[in-house]
This record gives C-alpha cells, structure tokens and sequence, in this order.
C-alpha cells in the first residue's frame, strides 16, 4: 500500500500547499481520499493521473476537502471517463445534488454513483478494507483506517479534520502509519484541530510507527521543527510532517 499527499494544506492558501487530498494505492487498485481545491492540479502530475481515479472517499464536507469534485468529474468527462463513484458521510448526496444544479451541463455527463455511510461502518472502497470513526470537529465527519483487504489488518489511519482524543487515538491503534490534522503550533488557541501537545497527549502510549502532521495552515510555517520536537515529547514513533508529493510506502 503507497499513500501519496497530493494536498496538506487548509483553507488558507500558502502556494506551496495544496488543500486536503491523499491518493491510496495498491497493485492496480487506486482511491482518491479527500478532493480539495488544487487536488486535481496535484493527481494531473502523478503517474496515474486523474483518469485512473474513479472514487473519491470524502472525510467530510468542509469546502477545502471537496472543491474540486466537480473540476475532477469535468475532467473524466472530458477524458473520455464514463464513471465516478464518491462515498461519503451523511450529506454527500445533497453536497452533489446543490453542485449539478447550479452547473447542470455536467450532470449525466458520467456515472455518478454516491454512497453515504456513518460512523463504525466496515466497508470496501475499491478493494480496500475501509473502518470508520466519527471525529470532532465544527461539522460532522469520519476518520477512517485501510487495510489492503476487506477484513484485514488496517495498516493505515487518516483522521480528517478533528481534534485529538483518546477515542481517535484507540482508533489507529496498531496502523503502522497515521496522517493526523496539526493546522497549527501551540501557540494558537483553535477549536475543531489538534495543537502539537493535544496530539501527542494523545498518542501518548500509541503503538503507531509513523505519525504524519497535516492540514497545516500558515501558522505553521517556521515551526515545523518545534511542532515534531512538541509531538515527541509525547510519542514514542517517528513524527514527519507531510508536504505535497510526498509518498510513503505503508507495508
């Protein structure tokens, strides 16, 4: 299983960081998690490109974790792509519905097939074991962990957009690697994200290998050092924090 972040900023812009998007893969099999703006720009320089992606799987639906939905179904269409599946939390659907009925020349366009699920699900996402976990943030969302396999052992957790908790941190429990949000340093006072401290309290006692730090936000420019260095005072596993194009090979 390889993960590549195509996008780990915010809502905030910086130029060098995409909004919220990783590509999962294995073998032949490809899921795009999340698809915010800039995304599709990211999954065009790949090697598979955007015509190969035919499922999106969305952790929830704040703007800069679906903004290029519609620009990815323009661009299958146009490719010549006949099919789009996007599954979802509860108010996927609607999500899809309002966008198609403002920009209605592309609706019947391709296939679209929406899926919506709640949190404690087990299922498949093209071939891939997919497990839920509601998450806390200022609108509802699922955190989810990968196995390469229906019924195997996840090996891969990304929580979206939360705050850290015991509950999250239960959830990736025994993933070798974690992307979790860490928008911004200790120095920031915010609701619905985790600071360096809140994530690595709780991941305190975590068996996880690899902790990622994403959905960064311009606060966080200057400070990645501190952030990892504040996170480790905490965790026992190795603490990165994710840049666009980065690739991580998840055995």
């Amino acid at each position: 299983m390889q993960v590549t972040f195509l996008g780990t900023g915010s809502a905030m812009p910086t130029g060098d960081r995409m909004q919220t998007g990783l590509l999962l893969t294995h073998e032949d099999r490809r899921l795009l998690i999340d698809c915010g703006s800039g995304v599709l720009h990211r999954l065009a320089a790949t090697e598979i490109g955007y015509e190969d992606v035919s499922t999106v799987l969305l952790t929830h639906l704040h703007l800069d974790h679906v903004a290029d939905l519609l620009p990815l179904l323009k661009a299958r269409w146009l490719a010549g792509e006949e099919h789009l599946e996007v599954v979802g939390p509860v108010g996927t659907k609607g999500l899809l519905d309002g966008l198609l009925s403002v920009h209605s020349y592309l609706d019947g366009r391709v296939d679209l097939q929406v899926r919506e699920i709640v949190a404690g699900e087990e299922i498949t996402v093209t071939g891939f074991g997919v497990e839920s976990r509601e998450t806390r943030h200022s609108i509802d969302g699922l955190a989810y962990r990968f196995a390469v396999d229906a019924g195997g052992e996840a090996a891969f957790a990304f929580s979206g957009d939360t705050e850290a908790f015991a509950g999250m941190a239960r959830f990736v429990e025994g993933c070798r690697v974690v992307a979790h949000d860490c928008s911004f340093p200790d120095s920031v006072d915010v609701d619905g994200h985790p600071t360096p401290s809140q994530l690595g309290e709780a991941v305190a006692d975590s068996d996880v290998a690899h902790l990622y730090l994403t959905h960064l936000y311009p606060h966080a420019d200057g400070n990645h050092e501190e952030m990892c260095a504040t996170v480790a005072e905490f965790f026992d596993g190795e603490v990165h924090v994710a840049r666009d194009g980065l690739r991580v090979s998840v055995s």
